[in-house]
This record gives C-alpha cells, structure tokens and sequence, in this order.
C-alpha cells in the first residue's frame, strides 16, 4: 500500500527565488515496518506535516518506523526537532525509529546526517543505508 501524502498544496512556492519546491511523504508497509519517505526541504513550514505523519503511523498501531531522508536536500532545526520528537514518540510506545541516512543522498552528499552530526545528536539514532538493511531482523545500524 503506498499513500502519496504531499505537502498541502503540493508544492512549497519560491518563485520569488527562481524556483519551486516540493515535500512529499509517501507511506508504505514493509513487513512490520512502516517506511516513511521524505523528499524535498524539512523546515518550519514542512516539518509539520512530517510529524503528523509520524503521529499518524502511531495512531494505526504502527511501532515500527522508518523514516528514509535520502531525498531531503535540507534540514534546519525545526526538521531535526521532529527527528527528535519522532524518537521519543517511539521509545515511550516502546517502537522502533530507524532512519535512512545514506553518505551520498540527494544531490551531495547527505544533508540530514551532516546536519545531524554537526549538532552531536547522529547518535541518537539507529541509521541505515538503505531500507532493505533497516528493515530486516539482525542487521546492525551503521555506527555514529
């Protein structure tokens, strides 16, 4: 099953800057595991709708999540306060959060794990190449 769920309006508008954006999050069920993708910029105005996603994935009795950001080609503060948020939703549902979180993603090289690294909370999270490697029994997340 795959739900295609745009940021509202489809796109984020920056003709003022020469070019549009936009955010997607699309849904589907591998196993046990719900697989977030996220594509596009995770900021103020998206992070939004990446959390009601996530809330919404727990609302259904998913407690097995992952979230794959190789397409997010930027993360301010707002998008790590999710990754966070979404963190301590899973552990106090006693779930799992994995994220994807490749060394080359979108156009360079990933922009979340930098971001996340630079702040000193990568390792927080269980990170792993690609979905295959996240959601299969026994395999180790890469290390921090």
């Amino acid at each position: 099953m795959q739900e295609l769920l745009p940021f509202p309006g489809g796109s984020r508008d920056r003709r003022a800057e020469g070019w549009t954006v936009t955010f997607n999050v699309t849904r589907v069920d591998r196993g046990g595991w719900a697989v977030l993708r996220v594509s596009g910029e995770l900021d103020l105005v998206t992070s939004p709708v990446l959390r009601q996603r996530v809330h919404d994935a727990v609302a259904e009795g998913h407690h097995s999540l992952v979230l794959e950001l190789s397409e997010v080609f930027f993360c301010d503060s707002s998008g790590v306060g999710v990754l966070i948020a979404a963190r301590r939703l899973m552990r106090s549902c006693r779930g799992s959060l994995r994220l994807i979180l490749p060394s080359r993603g979108a156009a360079d090289a990933s922009h979340v794990n930098r971001v996340l690294s630079a702040l000193g909370v990568r390792r927080l999270f269980d990170v792993y190449p690609d979905v295959e490697a996240a959601v299969a029994e026994g395999t180790e997340p890469l290390s921090a």
